[in-house]
């Protein structure tokens, strides 16, 4: 009998683990797809929030102090650079002057690298698209 129950539990720690990865990568998924939705539409307040809580899973296993939370802490400071990230208001054809363009083209673009260091962060750390195993190289040969 006391086999049988150490093969449930066995079994019942594969299912848990298999099931939280699962439920991960639907949390990642849905993530990013909320990150690309906002950034379409100009809403960088919310594609930075969307941004920020995928830092909160991958920076969850960065050593404090590490080169990737000093990387991110920067792109943050160079993010509010050009001011607020809430979607400036026009009013009908009003005219957009320069330095708003400047601001939202600058925020834009820091975003997508914010995007990326994160879409990065998250390849290295074996959690999203691009996985590497060691074990595989005997195929290249």
């Amino acid at each position: 009998m006391a086999y049988y129950e150490n093969d449930i539990e066995a079994e019942t720690e594969k299912i848990s683990k298999i099931n939280a990865a699962g439920l991960i990568n639907i949390t990642f998924t849905n993530l990013w797809n909320d990150f690309y939705r906002h950034l379409r539409g100009s809403r960088f307040a919310e594609a930075n929030a969307d941004l920020d809580c995928l830092w909160v899973e991958f920076g969850g296993d960065v050593e404090e102090g590490a080169v990737e939370e000093t990387t991110y802490d920067n792109l943050n400071e160079k993010l509010v650079k050009k001011g607020s990230l809430k979607k400036r208001k026009h009013e009908g054809f009003k005219k957009i002057n320069e330095e708003d363009i400047d601001g939202m083209t600058y925020q834009y673009t820091h975003l997508l690298k914010k995007a990326l260091f994160l879409k990065k962060l998250q390849n290295k750390q074996g959690k999203g698209t691009a996985y590497r195993d060691s074990a595989d190289d005997y195929m290249d040969d």
